[in-house]
Order: structure tokens, then C-alpha cells, then sequence
């Protein structure tokens, strides 16, 4: 008897183990479901604790675009020359001397252009390379008939601390590669007549470098103006080499952004125009500048002939 019991225990078990399947099943998958839910939330929990959290989402503000430094001023102050004696004697207005004012780094301030180009005068525009309303201000100012140049970035000495912006031409660049980035700077900005240098204390200085620039320059048939960042640029016997129309700065109007101080270098540019007969004054896109250039036109009217920047350059013999 007991060992009828024991093999209907038997057959019995078997009978549960074919009884059951799918609630094994169940209990395996519900399982394997529960650890996952416990991975998934420990792994909310940890992020949540130990992940920066993502701010809300705001409107993106517009970055700033950088306008590159205006100039690094050369430390040498000129000598203001001997005024002749016929200073005071009233001249004809087609006996006046000639004076260009040349405003340098336009390109990155539509708004102090705009009050530039309302001025009832002659400007020439210098414009940087790659600048942000260059086309904008170029079609503004040449409906006022503002001549157009290019204003190429330099290394000055203080690179790389002072960098000139981009398109700026290096001492250490091939020949090659300064070549491409001159020719890519002409390109981009429309319309110019000639170039200036926008710093290049540095770069002025090396015959070999001056003569590649200035062989595209004759090239592309434009004239060069030395801005003289440093008392040993080297840039007007190479454009005699090279037979380049060629004027330089004689004055920096606003090395100090100050009104008398302004006032003080626009007397200076005008002795320097009646001793030579004429002469170039370079100013920036500063507020100070252009309210004291309105105020003064009238009464500089009267003194100098105000021309573009090509109506002093010429080719020295």
C-alpha cells in the first residue's frame, strides 16, 4: 500500500509540474520586470541628486558681435613743423591747402557711421575686413560720395596681446599665405580705392613683407596710406621701389577722446596742410570725434580744402 501511495505521490508531482507552466513564467517575467523598475528609479534618483540640473528654457539673447581695438597709437610724438609766414593771409578757395580725414575701423557701429555719413563734408571711409554692416554702411556712404578704403588689420608689436582683428596679415605667414589673405581682404570689401593700415606697428617695418603687399597693391591698381604706427615704417621707400600712389598720416585725431584735445589735434592737421599744403588726418568712429568735427566744419571750411584720401596720394619720383 505504501508503495502505491508513493508512486501516486509521483505521478502526482508530475502532474503539477505540467499543471503549472505559465504561472512559473509569470513569476520570472514579473521578476525580472521589478529589478528593472528598481534600476530605472534608482537611476532617477542619482540623476536627479547628483546631475546638474537643466535650467528652463529662455529666449536666446544675440551675442555681442567684438569690435576688434580701434589703434595702438605709436609712442613718438611728431614735431608740429614751422608755419610759414602767409599763415593768417585769407586764401581763395581754390588756394587752400588740401586736407583728407580718413575715419578708420567703420564696419562694426552702423549707428556712429550713419551720424558720420550726415556730416555736410568730404570723408573717406576705412573699412575693416570681414566687419559686421560693412555692405550696409559702404551703400550709405557712397550715396554721399565717401570714398571707400580698405582698412588691412597688421601685427603690430604688441601681438599677440594685441590682436588686430581678423583678415590681419602676420610676420610669420608664407608669402603664399599672405598673398591669399591680402587678396581675400581686398575682395571683401567693395568699391575701395586704396588701402591703410589698421595697427602694424610690426609688420611696417619689413621690407620683404611691404614689397609682397605692395606688388598686389600696384596689381589691383589701388594706393596705400601709411597710418605710421611706428616711427620705423619702412612703407614709403618701398612704395617709391615699387611706384605706388603713396600719402602717410600726419595726424591722429583722437589719440584721447576728448573734445579740446580733438579740437586741439584738428588746429594741429591744419598748420600741417598750410605748411605743406596738404595734409591727412586719420579719426576713429568715437561720439567725441564726430560731435567735434560738426561743430568745427564750418569754421574748417574756411581754412582747408577738404578732399578724399586719393586727392593727396601721388607717386614719388
Amino acid at each position: 500500500m505504501s508503495k502505491k501511495k508513493t508512486g501516486g505521490q509521483k505521478k502526482t508531482k508530475k502532474k503539477s509540474k505540467k499543471k503549472y507552466p505559465l504561472k512559473t513564467h509569470f513569476k520570472k517575467v514579473f521578476t525580472g520586470l521589478f529589478f528593472l523598475g528598481l534600476i530605472v528609479v534608482s537611476a532617477g534618483f542619482l540623476a536627479h541628486y547628483f546631475l546638474p540640473h537643466r535650467q528652463p528654457t529662455r529666449p536666446i539673447q544675440p551675442v555681442p558681435h567684438k569690435i576688434p581695438a580701434y589703434e595702438v597709437y605709436p609712442k613718438e610724438k611728431p614735431a608740429l613743423p614751422k608755419l610759414p609766414e602767409s599763415n593768417n593771409k585769407v586764401h581763395l578757395p581754390n588756394e587752400l591747402p588740401k586736407v583728407a580725414i580718413i575715419i578708420d575701423d567703420i564696419g562694426y557701429d552702423k549707428s556712429i557711421a550713419k551720424k558720420f555719413i550726415s556730416l555736410d563734408t568730404v570723408l573717406t571711409f576705412s573699412v575693416l575686413p570681414d566687419s559686421r554692416f560693412q555692405k550696409e554702411i559702404i551703400k550709405a556712404a557712397r550715396k554721399k560720395n565717401f570714398e571707400i578704403m580698405l582698412h588691412l588689420p597688421m601685427e603690430p608689436f604688441e601681438y599677440p596681446r594685441v590682436n588686430p582683428g581678423p583678415g590681419a596679415l602676420l610676420t610669420s605667414m608664407s608669402p603664399d599665405r599672405l598673398i591669399i589673405q591680402l587678396n581675400k581682404n581686398i575682395d571683401v570689401i567693395p568699391f575701395i580705392k586704396g588701402v591703410n593700415n589698421h595697427m602694424g606697428s610690426k609688420m611696417t617695418t619689413i621690407s620683404t613683407q611691404m614689397y609682397q603687399i605692395f606688388t598686389i597693391l600696384k596689381k589691383r591698381d589701388l594706393f596705400f596710406i601709411d597710418s605710421r604706427t611706428t616711427s620705423k615704417s619702412i612703407c614709403k621707400p618701398s612704395a617709391r621701389l615699387l611706384q605706388i600712389p603713396f600719402a602717410q598720416r600726419d595726424v591722429f585725431l583722437d589719440n584721447f577722446q576728448v573734445h579740446d584735445a580733438i579740437r586741439r589735434q584738428i588746429n594741429q592737421l591744419v598748420h600741417i596742410a598750410a605748411a605743406n599744403g596738404q595734409a591727412i588726418g586719420i579719426g576713429h568712429p568715437h561720439t567725441a570725434t564726430y560731435e567735434v568735427l560738426r561743430k568745427e566744419l564750418p569754421a574748417l571750411k574756411k581754412r582747408v580744402n577738404l578732399v578724399p584720401a586719393s586727392a593727396i596720394v601721388h607717386i614719388n619720383g
